[in-house]
């Protein structure tokens, strides 16, 4: 009987949890769905062939990420740059909601917010990927597809690329002044060093006045509006809110601080999937 309350008269089925303060799941408004992460090909999750991978899963939501990296000439007005390159994939295999073919609407909007993030956050010096200043950087190519799709795929992708960063390492590579050749030293590596970590954290509206921390796909369906905020631990890298409804100071300072926590919470199994080959956040954030 319930399924077809939720299938036929979603939004009451959605009322009556939240009127007691729970959702569906049996999760309070303000937590996150268990997140899993798989740094490196440990544990034969990632991409071995990539310089650096990682593999998020969000609840149902599965993200996995892959950098690559290649050789290219600096910008003119940049000669001691190199390139972030991020893009994310949506594909039919994720969901049905997605048709083969060129990059959905949505897929090249994730894209451009990862892009965002990467440019605000500044989490890589692009000067650290430069081989030959005015010759020869290093383009890093970011490939974020999407294994499953339940909702939230952008907190998704921002951690599992800054995952994936965080493990990336590069061949050293030097240039030859005179012949303008290169030398590439496969078994001499240098680890890419990040400046910070951004991570976001999204919340749905609901009916204009709820507030609800990582949705899922329906709950993004249901809603009447996205926030999503990006931080480095210490400061807001961006926030993105396109279109909906307007938002109370109150409710904004409550994404906010929840960006903040959900920050401390990533990091952390950041650092034990680095120290281990499979970590899971066993304690979703809960407001305080």
């Amino acid at each position: 009987m319930a399924d077809e309350v939720r299938t036929a008269q979603p939004k009451e089925f959605y009322r009556k949890y939240l009127e007691q303060g729970v959702r569906p799941d049996n999760r309070e408004l303000g937590e996150f769905r268990p997140t899993v992460l798989d740094i490196g090909s440990k544990n034969g999750s990632c991409i071995s062939t990539a310089e650096g991978s990682a593999l998020i899963r969000l609840g149902n939501t599965i993200v996995i990420c892959g950098i690559k990296g290649e050789l290219a000439e600096p910008k003119t007005e940049t000669p001691t740059e190199g390139y972030l390159v991020p893009n994310v994939e949506l594909s039919a295999v994720c969901s049905p909601q997605f048709r083969p073919g060129p990059p959905s609407e949505q897929a090249q909007v994730l894209s451009q917010f990862v892009a965002n993030v990467l440019k605000n956050s500044q989490c890589v010096e692009l000067e650290d990927l430069c081989i030959a200043p005015g010759k020869m950087v290093w383009v890093l190519y970011a490939d974020l597809i999407c294994l499953d799709y339940d909702g939230n795929v952008a907190d998704a992708c921002v951690l599992a690329l800054t995952a994936a960063l965080s493990n990336t390492s590069l061949p050293v590579v030097r240039v030859d002044e005179e012949t303008g050749k290169t030398e590439t030293d496969f078994k001499e590596e240098k680890k890419i060093q990040l400046t910070c970590t951004p991570i976001s954290a999204t919340s749905a509206i609901f009916e204009d006045n709820v507030l609800l921390v990582d949705p899922t796909r329906q709950e993004e369906e249901l809603s009447t509006g996205l926030v999503t905020v990006v931080t480095d631990g210490k400061n807001i890298c961006s926030l993105e809110k396109p279109g909906g409804s307007p938002l109370k100071d109150q409710q904004m300072r409550l994404c906010i601080e929840r960006a903040f926590q959900r920050h401390t919470e990533a990091c952390n199994l950041i650092t034990q999937s680095q120290g281990s080959t499979l970590s899971t956040l066993t304690s979703p954030l809960v407001d305080r």
